[in-house]
């Protein structure tokens, strides 16, 4: 069963927090969140100051739309996917889908979240922003897993298997935002995911069923 699509106003109320979300990477990547303020945020979304805080309680919350949908993107991945499937080389498929600029879309907001994690450096109030929307994502994950690895599989190594995938998009992203590398080929968030997706799940009994490297 197909779940309920949202409502027209759920969808415009999505599409003004985004705008605002994307006005607030915009300039906290050209001015630092120090010098902007809610004000300058809602000036450049179009919108009204009251509407800015109708939605969010600080500048910095206003970006979680941007960064959440990303994590949904590749989590949309995951649950479009077969059960039964090797669980490795389904979640590579889908980080390194999900982290290619393979629309203008995927590589506006690819740009956007550098800009965003190079000023959190110096900004704990973003940086903790950023940390939720990684849990948020990281408990979404739990049944997405449980139901690609099915029912007999241990919860223990389900969720040993969410926080892995989601701290390699993580550690995969910080580290890219801070480099001036590509955003494919070597280097790239992509390229650095997989990576740590091995690192962090070589161990695990669910990933067993990944091939080994080529000689």
């Amino acid at each position: 069963m197909n779940p309920p699509q949202p409502s027209l106003t759920e969808r415009r109320k999505a599409a003004t927090q985004l705008d605002i979300a994307r006005a607030a990477a915009a300039l906290f990547a050209e001015r630092g969140p120090d010098g902007t303020t809610a004000e300058d945020i809602a000036h450049r979304a179009g919108v009204a100051l009251r509407t800015f805080y109708r939605y969010f309680r600080s500048k910095q919350d206003a970006v979680g739309p941007l960064l959440t949908g990303g994590a949904e993107r590749w989590q949309a991945l995951l649950e479009a996917a077969e059960p039964g499937a090797p669980l490795g080389g389904v979640l590579e498929r889908a980080v390194t889908d999900a982290l290619g600029p393979g629309d203008e879309y995927a590589a506006e907001q690819l740009v956007q979240t550098r800009g965003l994690l190079r000023a959190a450096q110096d900004d704990p109030a973003l940086r903790a922003v950023w940390y939720r929307v990684n849990q948020d994502s990281e408990e979404r994950l739990l049944p997405v897993l449980t139901r690609l690895a099915g029912d007999a599989a241990d919860p223990l190594e389900i969720r040993l298997a969410a926080a892995a995938a989601t701290d390699s998009v993580r550690v995969a992203l910080e580290t890219w935002a801070g480099t001036d590398a590509p955003a494919t080929g070597a280097g790239s968030p992509a390229d650095l995911a997989v990576r740590c997706l091995h690192q962090l799940t070589g161990g695990m009994r669910l990933f067993s069923d990944r091939p080994g490297p080529e000689a």
